[in-house]
């Protein structure tokens, strides 16, 4: 909580313009000026000179020995924060981004191959630049890397950058989102709280006596999900986050229902891969190397289980002790940090009764662009940035700006305008089961409402994931095809809007090898005699050897049916009027999942499979 102090200091801050000024100077002291923020409209506004930031790098001592060399590890924060916080006692709280790509990353650390079924094993380097954060230029005047400093210093708050534990310049081996990484970075929040020491390069001790101790952290994907890590904590001082693209479970993110599944545009990569990247090549292949072998035993890429591994870097369960308010921030088309690591984070912030906001756009990996803009109802309109950094007036310097006030979810729709929702998923969201239908075993199926078919057509397809891509697969849904079966709905009367998960339920055998993949994307296939492509609104992915949970493998018998059921990544998405609603399933996807040699024969019997759709408005909004 805010000290009654600052509760006094910022009571009239709802006015046109406010400035919250630092404590008066003891008696019989020189006259100083007193600086304070400028608040306009319920924003902070930039009155500190950028020019003459103060800018200091210091150590920061963590409770940890991720190198083993008997030594506790130290992690880096470089600080960058107004020069009246050194001149005229002013005390500004901080923004804090944490992250393990400020420099002297892996680029062209060697992937394993993604081929199974073939000995041996190959490997083939692919270059990881496009994780890679700009380190920047240190110039004379104060300038960190990125634009925190640059659009925050001057509004007034200190910004602090900070490499993970076992990167860049800081101390140890990467751990890759266990509890180690996530003290390592709590431990400078211990520090601007009070709790934890740090020195110079000197090697002298540093107190941050700058600063009200109050920490908000922010970040995307890697950067984004250390703040949802630390949260987890309960560190006293963290007193908000905005987590974009960020992973609230590292099983959801490298598995899908105990299948081994690729981030998008990084087929091949794993946790251990990850390691190697952000430790950098000589670290990793030198004291390091022991902690990353481990890290590739224990991932386990041969069942794709739930374990013990995968628990320690799940963040999940540990909402319940999250003190501080989350915004969330993810793209709705986000296939590298898939849109489950949102909505399950989101689904426990919910259920926790957290502060909470979320915004979510129709980009991919990253933020919405520092412009776009959302009309509140009442017509006022705010940008973006102008949203987070109101969120953070809110919470760091206790500004009533109203922002709490306003609908919790900003969407992104098709056409690009932003609107708001009271919440998220829809609260009028209802599940609606499609069941598939067959006339015969080799033409493209339907979906209806209907009741269950007794017609015990059974329809196969053959698994060559290796050599057709997604792509292929998802194309000409009139024709039938040896690779995959395609299912669609009679063209919509109206539009159908989806929000939160869909489920698919798919009555199956696999006939002729003991295991394979299990691919289904959800399509639009646009009005017939559209020349548009289809457009994958979602996915999903399992491992028939784990339907009875992610935590176990159990075999599958050739031949036999069985009951395959798995929810695909969540997502809100309007099918319009004269659209039609498509599931492709197959069996590997070339762009995500290990693939196998071909010829696997997959049979499905679609009068005992369904798709189950959240629809806003219920049965009654499809219209068919």
């Amino acid at each position: 909580m805010r000290s009654p102090r600052h509760r006094a200091l910022l009571a009239s801050a709802l006015a046109v313009t406010s400035v919250l000024a630092a404590p008066a100077a003891p008696a019989g002291a020189a006259p100083v000026p007193s600086p304070g923020i400028v608040v306009s409209d319920g924003l902070t506004q930039p009155v500190f000179s950028f020019a003459d930031a103060i800018e200091e790098r210091v150590w920061v001592e963590t409770p940890l020995d991720t190198d083993h060399d008997g030594v506790l590890d130290r992690v880096v924060a470089d600080i960058s924060r107004p020069r009246e916080t050194a001149t005229a006692g002013f005390k500004v709280p901080v923004i804090f981004e944490h992250s393990p790509y400020r420099k002297n990353t892996w680029d062209d650390v060697p992937y394993p191959s993604v081929l199974v079924d073939e000995l041996p094993q190959t490997g083939f380097s692919r270059r990881l630049s496009a994780r890679s954060q700009p380190v920047g230029i240190q110039r004379a005047k104060a300038n960190l890397p990125g634009s925190l400093d640059d659009y925050y210093v001057p509004r007034g708050y200190a910004v602090v950058l900070g490499q993970s534990i076992g990167t860049a310049d800081s101390d140890g081996c990467p751990t890759s989102g266990d509890m180690a990484e996530t003290l390592g970075a709590k431990a400078i929040i211990d520090w601007l709280g009070g709790r934890a020491r740090a020195f110079d390069a000197a090697g002298d001790p540093v107190t941050a006596d700058w600063t009200t101790g109050a920490v908000g952290m922010t970040g995307v994907s890697y950067n984004g999900t250390l703040p949802n890590m630390v949260a987890t904590t309960g560190v006293e001082n963290l007193r908000t986050i905005i987590p974009v693209s960020a992973i609230s479970n590292w099983y959801d993110y490298y598995r899908a229902n105990g299948l081994v599944v690729a981030p998008g545009t990084f087929q091949g990569e794993d946790l251990d891969i990850l390691a190697q990247y952000t430790a950098g090549r000589a670290r990793a292949e030198g004291r390091c190397a022991d902690e990353i072998a481990r890290l590739t035993a224990e991932q386990d890429r041969a069942t794709g289980d739930y374990s013990e591994f995968w628990r320690t870097r799940d963040y999940l369960p540990g909402v319940k002790d999250i003190k501080a308010s989350v915004f969330v921030v993810h793209g709705l088309n986000d296939w590298n940090v898939k849109t489950e690591n949102f909505a399950g984070w989101w689904d426990r912030l919910a259920a926790a009764k957290l502060p909470r906001k979320i915004w979510l756009h129709q980009g991919g990996h990253g933020g919405p662009g520092n412009s776009a803009t959302v009309t509140l109802p009442g017509g006022r309109a705010w940008t973006y940035k102008q949203t987070e950094n109101r969120w953070f007036d809110h919470w760091l310097w206790g500004v009533p700006n109203g922002i709490m006030d306003e609908p919790r979810a900003v969407l992104q729709r098709e056409d690009r305008s932003y609107t708001t929702y009271a919440n998220w998923p829809d609260p009028g969201a209802r599940e609606v089961t499609l069941r598939l239908t067959a006339e015969n075993a080799t033409e493209p199926g339907g979906l209806t409402t209907a009741g269950a078919s007794d017609q015990p057509v059974g329809q196969s397809f053959v698994d060559e994931g290796r050599t057709i891509g997604p792509a292929a697969l998802v194309a000409g849904p009139d024709s039938a095809s040896a690779n995959r079966l395609v299912y669609r709905s009679p063209v919509l009367t109206r539009d159908v809007r989806l929000s939160g998960r869909p489920e698919m339920r798919l009555r199956m055998s696999i006939d002729n090898r003991a295991d394979a993949n299990l691919s289904v994307y959800l399509v639009d296939y646009g009005a017939p005699g559209s020349t548009a492509p289809p457009f994958v609104v979602t996915r999903g992915w399992m491992d028939p050897q784990n339907r009875t949970g992610w935590s176990h493998t159990t075999a599958v018998k050739q031949g036999s049916m069985y009951d395959y059921r798995w929810t695909l990544q969540p997502k809100d998405y309007v099918f319009a009027a004269g659209h039609r609603i498509g599931v492709v399933v197959f069996s590997s996807d070339q762009e995500y999942t290990l693939l196998p040699l071909g010829g696997t024969r997959l049979t499905v019997q679609p009068g005992a499979s369904r798709l189950t759709l959240p629809v806003v408005g219920g049965r009654a909004a499809v219209g068919f």
